[in-house]
């Protein structure tokens, strides 16, 4: 199965960052909207993000709107708070291959890393 897909943790409660708004951007001469969704009851979005012949190889940017959820979310954060937008740009090498970016988010920081 081949495909780009992410889920957002929330760190801080411990619970999937429901609500959670995505863009997906890919890098042609400048970078280009591919799509935007919002993330499910489980921290994910309905769908892959890239799947079929939309799935190519290139150069992609996930950018998470963290500081709108957190605000959403009841947390206490600085004004402004220390995290907003989260771009995570990556590669596609593999068209064949699935390719999971999930994110691990908390109001003072976040990781990421190429899961399953």
């Amino acid at each position: 199965m081949s495909g780009l897909t992410t889920h957002v943790l929330d760190v801080a409660t411990g619970r999937p960052a429901e609500g959670l708004a995505i863009e997906l951007w890919v890098l042609r001469e400048a970078f280009d909207l591919v799509k935007r969704v919002t993330t499910n009851g489980d921290g994910r979005v309905d769908e892959a993000l890239l799947a079929g012949d939309a799935f190519k190889v290139g150069v992609y940017e996930l950018r998470f709107f963290a500081g709108d959820y957190l605000q959403r979310a009841g947390l206490a954060l600085t004004q402004p708070a220390f995290l907003d937008v989260i771009p995570v740009r990556f590669g596609i090498a593999d068209a064949a291959q699935h390719y999971h970016v999930p994110l691990l988010l908390s109001p003072y920081g976040y990781s990421t890393y190429r899961g399953s």
